[in-house]
């Protein structure tokens, strides 16, 4: 009797053997998602990566005046190279650029750590459910929706001798002079006018918590304190990692703020902006583009290192988005813990 044995199908592949490949269909999806960020790509080469670029060329060069050595008019550009970089470092120019770099550092860190602070707790009062909370959020928004230029002429006006700011002290402080009060002066009015950024970022955050993490965590016995520190901060991380990035980024490319409230020469708040500003102005344009080159590298080194140590949110793919994981969700308890 002849035995019927079963032939594999076309389709069918052998017991043990590799999936059918389906590459094809991976890279037209791969051509799909290039043709559709291309657009963006372009524009950020125009309107970012050619200034870059621009700015880094012009400060290979260094503008010719004077006679030479045979008398006649020197005019146009001499290529120098590097040397507009170490001059930089070094002489009477290399200690105004540390003292700028020592200024931008110490305004960024000073006011980012303060607006995160009042942002975060702006969120927490805005978010809760309080008689007159629209009225709340409104006028949080009004510091942010000044522009930066109206807002230092306001508290130029708050920080002159006759202004509030000496009328509540008591006493007359020249704010706006070189010195320790003239960085005061720009904290607190850069502070004031950039924490609602931060609080409503954090506020977008604090409304995608589910109310039953709250809720289970009140009747497990976990106090304010505790649902602040073992539920709310963790499950608002990625949010705040890109709040605070955000504003270093914006903090380390600080000019307008402290050149309008206390003005351009002033050794306590002369930021790297402003340095660079200065030297353009009086047409040294290759001393002014070597130091936005050195600003452009100092922010993109430390949006680099920030997102490596603290944005580990921001890359993966759990695809959370900042919600509330079942994992999460049922860790009450774990606020007592």
């Amino acid at each position: 009797m002849p035995v019927l044995t079963a032939q594999p199908s076309p389709t069918s592949s052998p017991p043990g053997a590799a999936p059918p490949n389906r590459r094809p269909g991976r890279r037209s999806g791969g051509r799909l998602a290039a043709l559709l960020v291309s657009p963006t790509l372009l524009v950020l080469a125009l309107v970012a990566g050619y200034p870059v670029l621009a700015a880094f060329w012009e400060s290979l060069f260094d503008k010719r005046e004077g006679l030479d050595s045979s008398g006649f008019v020197q005019e146009g550009e001499k290529f120098v190279g590097l040397r507009h970089y170490a001059a930089v470092f070094e002489g009477e120019a290399g200690e105004r650029f540390w003292n700028a770099f020592a200024n931008t550092t110490f305004l960024t860190v000073t006011t980012v750590a303060l607006e995160t602070v009042l942002g975060v707790a702006m969120a927490l009062v805005m978010h809760r459910a309080i008689r007159g909370r629209a009225l709340v959020r409104a006028g949080v928004l009004v510091p942010w929706a000044i522009p930066t230029v109206v807002s230092a002429l306001l508290w130029q006006w708050i920080f002159q001798a006759d202004g509030a700011a000496n009328a509540l002290l008591g006493r007359e402080v020249l704010w706006t002079t070189d010195g320790f009060q003239a960085t005061l002066a720009v904290i607190v009015a850069d502070t004031w006018k950039t924490a609602p950024f931060v609080g409503l970022l954090v506020l977008a955050g604090l409304q995608l918590i589910p109310g039953e993490v709250y809720e289970a965590a009140r009747i497990d016995g976990a106090g304010a304190w505790q649902q602040l520190t073992r539920i709310t901060l963790p499950l608002i991380r990625p949010v705040l990692v890109v709040a605070v990035l955000f504003r270093l980024l914006d903090a380390l490319r600080m000019f307008d703020l402290p050149f309008v409230l206390v003005g351009p020469h002033k050794q306590s708040v002369e930021t790297l902006s402003m340095l660079a500003f200065d030297e353009a102005a009086n047409t040294r344009y290759g001393p002014g583009a070597a130091y936005a080159v050195v600003l452009f590298a100092y922010v993109a080194v430390v949006a680099f290192v920030f997102v490596r140590l603290l944005g580990a949110d921001l890359l993966s793919g759990d695809g959370t988005g900042g919600k509330a994981s079942p994992r999460r969700a049922t860790t009450a308890e774990g606020a007592m813990a």
